[in-house]
């Protein structure tokens, strides 16, 4: 019997981009309408109407589309078509494909606690259906203040708007962040959301996840052999997460206060990328097999106790500096902080995975405000060689060598490793491979929120966040809130334009390592 020749992987479809190639197949919406509560707000304006405009303009949205907006503001339909043009002004529309759409738009002025308010959005929702043929598909956003996101829901399940009209409709509930503001507040929250709508109707959105290299972490770890075999606690030393901004606090001092850096981005933001990173291969590329893989991982993270976080976290606020040579204030002097204020502007901490792939590689995380430079990055740092028969000075620029994965702002991938130093000596140093998307790829990545905003009118899950999975992160932040809660670690400074305070280069110094230059 004539053996079978193996087909080349470049001849191949892996099975990712056959996965890919399935789910492009499906990627415009049935005939739906976009209710969004909050309307006139500063999300929707920034993030949701150009998001909408853009897939609109790419042709990604059916032609029975709709979007009705809520808010208190009193105002009409001509008023809220104003609103949205005003916030899609720079949005390029030559064919006019967005005033099409814009024109059929509607409005529902009032209050949510009245069930008035609901009652006119059900003959609204009615009375498009009719005219539109949306055939009662639904997408509620909640683009509102967190406290009214169950007030909202349980408005929407009064009047019956939190089920389908129809056998073959669907309705659902897309929720924005924060998802509580600790573990028994978000479970509250997600008990007060399934009192009217199913698991499986509700889409928890973090822009992070739409992110296309977050995606393509995936991509780098399940497509690649050669970097499969080496993801394991026997050739990684320690990893390092690092999520760092330039700016500060700006308009929303006074929301930050009841936030912190913790809260802001280490809860949602990081726990996304580390569960990404560092998950088992899924069994699939669906949506389940990767969001039970992101929540078996993070229930393997090891959950300290609060006297812990003493020798395990750092937490600071930033005082005065300069970024890019202009001179900035300190936290303490921004609009809406208190000139007492103890809450944190920069983390650092150390946190361990206890299972079978990553026992005992120490995970590395920090965030900041008015740091010096912003970029998101994963570096994956490996062991060094167990012997070097060119030690000493011939070696003395060599460092570990590190895999990289830039989130943003230059999003790709890097590798350092040695490489010898032309000359006849033998002298070693440290060099870079790099990969950028932008110089890789013609396409043009879309935002996060119009990745994920088609999703959820797709009713594709994967990008989304399931409640085991906003629980789990709780669980693992907890003993750091409670620490904080009572004044330790101390509350450290650091200049404003730096890299964070001396106390988190202690840190990782007490293992013998160092942060990664970025």
């Amino acid at each position: 019997m004539t053996a079978k020749p193996i087909t080349p992987l470049s001849d191949s479809l892996t099975a990712l981009e056959l996965s890919t190639d399935l789910h492009n197949e499906r990627r415009k919406p049935q005939p739906l309408i976009l209710v969004i509560f909050g309307a006139t707000g500063d999300l929707a304006s920034r993030k949701i109407l150009p998001a909408i405009c853009h897939l609109a303009i790419r042709k990604e949205l059916p032609d029975e589309f709709v979007i009705v907006g809520a808010a208190s503001s009193e105002i009409d339909d001509e008023g809220f078509r104003k609103i949205v043009y005003e916030a899609t002004k720079d949005i390029d529309d030559p064919d006019g494909i967005w005033e099409k759409y814009a024109k059929k738009f509607r409005y529902i002025s009032g209050d949510y606690m009245s069930a008035d308010t609901f009652l006119q959005l059900d003959k609204v929702l009615s009375e498009i259906d009719e005219e539109c043929k949306t055939s009662g598909n639904r997408v509620y956003y909640l683009a509102t203040i967190p406290k009214l996101f169950s007030v909202v829901a349980n408005g929407l399940k009064t009047v019956g708007c939190n089920k389908p009209k129809a056998k073959e409709s669907f309705v659902r509930l897309v929720v924005e962040k924060p998802f509580g503001v600790d573990l028994e507040s978000a479970k509250s929250l997600d008990n007060a959301l399934h009192k009217a709508f199913a698991e499986e109707q509700i889409f928890r959105i973090d822009h992070y996840m739409g992110k296309e290299t977050v995606q393509n972490v995936l991509a780098l770890r399940f497509a690649n052999a050669i970097f499969e075999p080496i993801w394991n606690r026997r050739y990684v030393d320690h990893i390092q997460i690092t999520v760092a901004e330039t700016l500060g606090v700006e308009h929303r001092g006074a929301f930050y206060e009841t936030a912190g850096a913790l809260r802001d981005i280490v809860q949602n933001h990081v726990m996304q990328v580390l569960s990404l990173t560092l998950m088992e291969p899924p069994a699939s590329m669906e949506a389940g097999g990767i969001r039970d893989e992101k929540v078996k991982l993070l229930k393997a993270v090891e959950i300290g106790n609060i006297d812990e976080q003493v020798n395990t976290t750092v937490r600071a606020q930033y005082a005065a500096g300069e970024i890019d040579g202009q001179r900035v204030a300190g936290y303490r002097e921004e609009d809406g902080v208190s000139p007492t204020s103890e809450t944190e502007t920069y983390i650092a901490t150390r946190l361990y995975v206890d299972n079978w792939r990553w026992a005992g590689v120490p995970i590395y995380i920090r965030t900041g405000k008015r740091l010096q430079k912003r970029i998101t990055e994963v570096s994956m740092v490996f062991q060094r060689p167990p012997h070097l028969p060119f030690a000493g000075r011939l070696s003395r620029d060599l460092r570990a060598d590190v895999l990289s994965l830039r989130i943003q702002p230059d999003e790709g991938i890097s590798l350092s490793f040695g490489a010898k130093i032309p000359g006849p000596s033998f002298k070693v140093k440290t060099v870079s491979m790099n990969f950028s998307y932008k110089d890789a790829f013609q396409e043009i990545a879309v935002d996060a929120y119009e990745r994920l905003l088609l999703d959820a009118m797709l009713g594709d899950p994967m990008l989304f966040i399931r409640t085991d999975e906003v629980e789990q992160a709780w669980r693992i932040v907890a003993p750091i809130q409670a620490s904080f809660a009572q004044g330790e670690p101390p509350l450290a400074r650091y200049t404003s334009g730096t890299f964070g305070p001396i106390e988190a280069e202690r840190l990782i110094q007490a293992s013998g390592r160092q942060w990664q230059n970025l």
